[in-house]
């Protein structure tokens, strides 16, 4: 079994902004409750999402019976083989940025996944996960 997981330092990095956030919330709310009920109200939303990755980290994972995908919070989701439609990375730019997303399709589902879900480049997961296709034996 492969599995593909968020780094490490990216939930670190989450929960440093939210105490970040909190901290500007506090040096700015100059006295006015609303600047700050904002600031902690962010921070939560970015600690939350940290925790997500801390408590479920693993992404997307294959093996021969098929691919295991994260689903809701923290739960996740096996998507047989024969149900999977495609396997893309779609490729936008934006102000000058260029972003890819692995995209699975499981005819009733789509799956979206970045670089910082997968700890790899979507074209790399991509090739695997097309390779695994081909070979179940794994």
């Amino acid at each position: 079994m492969r599995q593909w997981r968020v780094p490490a330092t990216v939930p670190a990095v989450k929960l440093v902004g939210a105490a970040l956030l909190v901290a500007l919330g506090l040096l700015f709310a100059d006295g006015d409750p609303v600047r700050l009920v904002v600031a902690v109200l962010a921070a939560a939303t970015l600690a939350g999402w940290a925790v997500r990755d801390l408590v479920a980290p693993v992404r997307l994972a294959v093996d021969p019976a098929g691919l295991t995908v994260i689903h809701g919070f923290a739960g996740h989701r096996l998507l047989q083989w024969s149900t999977v439609q495609a396997i893309a990375v779609d490729r936008r730019a934006r102000m000058g940025l260029t972003s890819d997303t692995l995209e699975i399709d499981a005819g009733d589902s789509l799956h979206l996944f970045g670089r910082y879900d997968l700890g790899a480049t979507p074209e790399e997961v991509a090739a695997e996960l097309r390779a695994a296709r081909r070979d179940p034996t794994g």
